[in-house]
């Protein structure tokens, strides 16, 4: 019983920490998963592009899909194993635990042939409940998971894992990724609660479709709540029409006009890290 499917990355809109309230895009990246399913008994997982990766969020990922959609005599003895391949940095803001979560729920719904018979959505909830049982997530990220499954851009109340709006957008997106790593469980949640009030606006501007200006309104927030230079920031504007820190960091991504996403691009070069060019995408998670 094989399956496989793919998710995408995604950047931050609003991130969730401070009131319980989220929007992310999803971008031109993609995570794919490879699941087989057996009688072994156990599940285990691997990393392509790291042997030494904590692979306990794709092995909860299989089991919670069995035990949720698997037939009664799959459920009483299944084991198996998911292997993840990803072009998306890892603890980078890019949601890359999303875009896992998702391809394995996927890949393993494919494996039982019942991919047809979940929606994305519920399949994107089931993600959402493996990160929290394992403890990779604080808010439970179903924006970031919501944008990567379901593409476009979203707004989520992660409190309730409702989705609150979803429009497909074409953007040109640049993002820049320092070689320093940011883990979402390890974000210092009591302070940014400290800026919910700003938070709030920004939730305001996302359901009013100035996803740029929140973007921005954003990320000046979050990076005095969590601790980063605004600096890369205030490199891109004014050229580009929003940017912000992703997630808790440390990538940040900017949209805007392609010609003057290159001129930022030219500056971010100078700093130490990655700095690449994309696009968004609406399509979202897909079996293969």
């Amino acid at each position: 019983m094989d399956g496989r499917a793919s998710a995408l990355a995604a950047g931050t809109v609003l991130n969730a920490l401070a009131c319980g309230k989220g929007s992310a895009f999803a971008i031109d990246a993609e995570t794919t998963a490879e699941v087989t399913l057996d009688d072994s008994g156990t599940v285990s997982g691997e990393v392509a592009e790291d042997p030494d990766a904590d692979t306990r969020l794709v092995e909860r990922c299989v089991e919670l899909a069995v035990a949720e959609y698997g037939e009664t005599a799959v459920n009483e003895q299944f084991g198996g194993h998911v292997r993840t391949e990803s072009e998306v940095p890892m603890a980078a803001g890019l949601k890359s635990s999303s875009a896992a979560a998702n391809a394995t729920v996927l890949a393993t719904l494919d494996a039982l042939g019942v991919t047809g018979d979940v929606s994305r959505e519920d399949a994107c909830r089931l993600g959402v409940r493996a990160a929290r049982d394992v403890g990779v997530t604080v808010t439970g990220a179903f924006d970031d998971a919501s944008a990567s499954m379901l593409g476009g851009v979203t707004v989520t109340d992660n409190r309730t894992d409702e989705l609150l709006a979803r429009e497909e957008i074409s953007w040109d997106v640049l993002v820049w990724t320092p070689p320093e790593r940011a883990y979402s469980a390890d974000a210092d949640a009591s302070r940014c609660e400290r800026i919910a009030p700003v938070a709030e606006l920004v939730a305001d501007l996302a359901l009013d479709r100035r996803y740029a200006d929140a973007m921005t309104v954003n990320g000046f927030a979050f990076c005095a709540a969590l601790g980063f230079s605004a600096d890369p920031m205030v490199e891109a504007l004014p050229d580009v029409a929003g940017v912000s820190l992703s997630g808790t960091g440390p990538s940040f991504v900017a949209v805007g006009e392609e010609d003057r996403l290159r001129d930022v691009r030219s500056r971010w070069n100078e700093r130490e890290g990655t700095t690449w060019q994309t696009t968004t995408r609406n399509d979202g998670g897909r079996t293969r």
